[in-house]
């Protein structure tokens, strides 16, 4: 064979196209030979003659004769059948101690797939099968870890919803500050010590509730049960919450951000302090009416609220046990958005510089 003939170690393995297909049809039908196609398609002659006999069928002639030829869609039909009962090889392979990491998470932490591997990068864990978020996404939609599937997943992908067009300024809380006034260190999530506030309901007819506060440089949280949904409970848990960091609680809360349900139209009261009367303990906002996303930090964390205490439950049956461990639960949770670290390693850095206040996330 000449040189210029020679097609070995040319090229690297790689399937025929649908493409190459049909050119071997219109060949054979010029009267092309195997050697002839293989060396216009620089393929192996090997390769040819397979892809002619599994593609080659029996067609009844005009004069009920059969004559056999090689039909370029049948072949590309029998390649897409044999790919789909191919074996996949995946990329965490045989790694059964990454597996049971993955289950441990999802099942027992309720941890996210980002979550789970942003946690595993940052804390420089070694697996040989160490796979991606999206490849774990993909395995999971494709039933890879038996007993796992979406519903496993604490948040699914939602579509956007259009908000609509209405007045956004709240005729109850005119006197109360804006959010438009907070100072640009908490809007950028620069310093330490800023939180939004919101309440989360039971169903209706019940009176308990929770009080859920978000800081939002570290999302740190604090759940607090109330017994009921009224101002003057509002003003009692604040007033616990000094009582516990005392002279602190000024370095902790300089600012709450609330939206402007009634519970929180007392706001006046909410900024006085009872550790040192007439002097002001923090500084009360308020988001616009009906613009939830401008606390969007305290919204996103009501959602995993939510995943302990569906809509429908009566909080009166959750005990201040259950909360405290929904609230450390989410306190040492690894966040994207904090470079997979926890909202308690990112406050106790924050509050180094301020005290030595310790952190003790109490569900009060």
């Amino acid at each position: 064979m000449e040189r210029i003939n020679c097609i070995t170690g040319q090229r690297k393995y790689k399937h025929l196209s649908e493409r190459e297909r049909y050119k071997i049809e219109a060949l054979l039908e010029g009267k092309k030979t195997i050697k002839e196609i293989a060396w216009i398609l620089r393929r192996s002659r090997s390769t040819v003659y397979r892809e002619i006999k599994r593609g080659t069928v029996s067609r009844v002639q005009y004069d009920l004769s059969n004559k056999r030829q090689y039909r370029a869609n049948v072949a590309q039909r029998k390649y897409q059948e044999l790919g789909k009962h191919k074996e996949r090889s995946l990329k965490i392979g045989k790694d059964k101690k990454l597996e049971r990491y993955i289950r441990k998470k999802i099942l027992k932490k309720k941890y996210s797939p980002d979550a789970i591997i942003g946690e595993i990068r940052r804390k420089g864990l070694k697996f040989e099968g160490m796979i991606c978020t999206k490849t774990l996404y993909n395995y999971i939609d494709a039933g890879i870890f038996s007993g796992i599937s979406n519903k496993s997943l604490w948040e699914k992908r939602k579509k956007k919803r259009g908000y609509k067009t209405i007045s956004r300024v709240s005729r109850t809380n005119r006197l109360a500050r804006s959010i438009t006034e907070r100072p640009l260190a908490a809007k950028m999530r620069e310093e330490y010590g800023h939180w939004e506030g919101d309440c989360v309901k039971g169903p209706l007819g019940t009176k308990e509730g929770l009080l859920t506060l978000t800081e939002r440089k570290t999302l740190e949280e604090i759940i607090i049960k109330l017994k009921r949904m009224t101002q003057k409970e509002i003003r009692k848990a604040i007033n616990r919450l000094e009582r516990k960091y005392g002279t602190k609680f000024r370095i902790k809360f300089k600012s709450i951000t609330f939206d402007n349900g009634v519970e929180f139209l007392d706001w006046e009261s909410l900024e006085i302090s009872i550790l040192e009367p007439g002097k002001k303990r923090t500084t009360t906002y308020f988001a616009h009416a009906y613009s939830s996303w401008e606390r969007g930090s305290n919204e996103v964390q009501n959602r995993m609220i939510r995943r302990f205490i569906p809509k429908g439950t009566n909080i009166a049956d959750i005990s201040r046990q259950e909360i405290k461990r929904i609230e450390n639960w989410m306190n040492n949770y690894p966040r994207k958005k904090l470079g997979y670290a926890t909202a308690k390693e990112m406050a106790e850095k924050c509050l180094q510089n301020d005290s030595d206040q310790k952190l003790d996330f109490v569900a009060l």
